[in-house]
């Protein structure tokens, strides 16, 4: 009995200690973006690397403010990351609860359409939907950083997944009490599935706020970029200033790590019942 119990404190062990490499691996590069801001563009390309700064400053954070406009950026990225959740979650729910809980011809084949969508590459779909923006007379606006966006067929799988564990009976139960279908969606089922809406939020919110590619090829002017975009102007062939280039990424990742932690309880539920399911 006891040589059992060793074995699996041996291996408990062993999972934590990989567990552990794995974090600091991942840790690792958002600790040295940090340090490399509090530094000198001397001290962030000097041979051999200087580790610590050897007198911190604010530099690089004031001359990422002076030298593009990041109030525009901020507005820009939360205009769009608002509306390139707040609808893909509402539309995808309905769709989800449609797929999972409505029977109709053609559900199946439906689906796997919305879902096949997920096997293609994002930029096999920037030309024609450039060619829209463009004949709508949208291109240089912030209303194309998401009117793209309003169906994700991720989040529709995610919450199928969650609205297929519901138990039939409390939607029979709520038939019998006169329910139609869009009552039982409101009251009985997206109360349920509060774990999968917040994971499918941050999910939608952390993928919106990255987003690089697209920002870059509907908009031109500085005042209609993104975050993501508005970084990448700071490389310069000519030589980039490191630190002014990690000031700017971590005030930009900072609105995204506050948003994890006060909700990562009900994203890794959320995940993680996810997975199980499917």
């Amino acid at each position: 009995m006891s040589s059992a119990v060793s074995a699996k404190h041996r291996s408990n062990l062993i999972i934590h200690l990989i567990l552990i490499a794995g974090a600091v691996v991942m840790v690792l590069p958002f600790l040295w973006m940090v340090l490399t801001s509090l530094k000198t563009t001397t001290e962030a390309t000097q041979i051999p690397i200087a580790i610590l700064p050897a007198e911190p400053s604010l530099r690089g954070y004031m001359d990422a403010l002076k030298q593009s406009p990041f109030l525009h950026y901020y507005a820009n990225t939360l205009m769009a990351a608002f509306m390139k959740t707040t609808f893909p979650v509402i539309f995808s729910a309905m769709a989800a609860f449609a797929f999972a809980r409505i029977r109709f011809p053609g559900r199946g084949l439906c689906f796997f359409l919305i879902i096949s969508v997920m096997m293609i590459p994002n930029p096999v779909f920037y030309t024609p939907q450039y060619l829209m923006m463009s004949k709508l007379g949208l291109v240089n606006t912030v209303t194309a950083l998401w009117i793209t966006s309003l169906v994700s067929p991720f989040a529709t799988f995610l919450l199928r997944q969650f609205f297929l564990g519901i138990s039939k009976e409390l939607e029979e139960a709520a038939v019998l009490d006169g329910c139609n279908p869009f009552q039982i969606f409101i009251h009985i089922m997206l109360p349920l599935v509060k774990s999968a809406l917040v994971a499918v939020v941050i999910i939608q919110l952390l993928w919106s706020w990255n987003e690089l590619q697209w920002p870059l090829i509907i908009n031109s002017s500085p005042e209609k970029l993104t975050l993501s975009a508005g970084l990448a102007t700071l490389v310069s062939m000519f030589g980039t200033d490191y630190p002014v280039l990690m000031a700017g990424a971590f005030m930009a990742v900072i609105p995204m790590l506050v948003l994890f932690f006060i909700f990562q309880r009900r994203f890794i539920e959320g995940v993680a019942f996810s997975a199980s399911k499917g």
